[in-house]
């Protein structure tokens, strides 16, 4: 038995409008035209149905504060480091300008681990999404907390290095500098408040990260549109990822992509080679 066992099954639902407004903003946070805007792109879901929490029941990481209530849908894990690590997402049908959606939302699992850096909780949430005509976007997250920083840990990740990203044996490469505007839309859009994504003093001395860091689904909406631009509007039946190292704003981000046939393989590295996100996407069958 675990102390977390009571919160495994545990569920909400919220609902939500794609507005038009939402999608012009959404595309020009990534220098995309609206002109022509039908079906939303892939990704978006990530901005619809979010938590409505109060500023003054935000915790001090910028997160909704949890506690042991029945209203609190997250488990109060004492470990204050909260990241998103990792999705899997199917696209079972695309999404359109105008729609209402509900999501509901149910605590899969909760798993206790020991890292190199301590204790570790991974807490798997799975998602779906409906429009009005069903299940249009079906998710498993995974969001995993941590042990506070020491006060004198070094900055992660370390300074780039020496050496820089091979492009050799990825057929598709984009490079971009995620910038600090950037990372601002999207917490806006995605109405996340986690202050390592906007607060240098607080990202550096209490989390102990270098710089502003990029948020995992940012890279991951990155990597979608990088498939977009490859093979058009929702053209993914499915795609995962997973986050392994923080992405710094202001730093080169070099966006990559190869397969053959329906299979796909995708990455994010750092300018220096180090590898921040690892992804796999599969194509929806092509009519012949």
């Amino acid at each position: 038995m675990s102390i977390w066992d009571a919160w495994i099954g545990r569920e909400e639902m919220r609902t939500d409008r794609i507005e038009y407004g939402l999608v012009v903003r959404w595309l020009a946070t990534f220098d995309r035209s609206a002109t022509g805007i039908g079906t939303v792109p892939q990704g978006l879901h990530w901005c619809l149905c979010v938590p409505e929490t109060a500023t003054a029941q935000l915790g001090p990481d910028g997160h909704p504060a949890r506690d042991d209530s029945p209203k609190s849908f997250l488990p109060p894990v004492p470990l204050p480091r909260r990241m998103w690590a990792s999705s899997k997402v199917d696209f079972l049908a695309p999404l359109n300008v105008g729609e209402a959606v509900t999501r509901r939302s149910r605590i899969q699992s909760i798993t206790e681990k020991s890292g190199g850096s301590g204790q570790l909780l991974f807490v798997d949430v799975a998602h779906e999404t409906l429009g009005e005509s069903g299940i249009a976007v079906r998710e498993v997250q995974s969001i995993v907390y941590r042990e506070a920083a020491a006060p004198n840990a070094a900055l992660s990740p370390p300074e780039n290095g020496l050496g820089s990203f091979d492009t050799e044996g990825w057929g598709i490469h984009r490079m971009l500098v995620p910038s600090e505007p950037m990372l601002f839309r999207f917490s806006a859009l995605t109405f996340n408040s986690h202050r390592i994504h906007y607060d240098l003093p607080y990202a550096q001395g209490e989390e102990r990260y270098r710089g502003l860091v990029v948020h995992g689904p940012l890279t991951a909406t990155l990597l979608l549109d990088l498939a977009r631009r490859e093979y058009g509007d929702n053209a993914l039946a499915h795609f995962s990822y997973r986050g392994l190292s923080p992405a710094i704003s202001g730093e080169a981000l070099h966006l990559v992509m190869r397969g053959s046939g329906n299979d796909i393989e995708m990455a994010a590295f750092a300018a220096d080679g180090r590898q921040v996100t690892a992804a796999t996407a599969q194509r929806k069958q092509q009519n012949v």
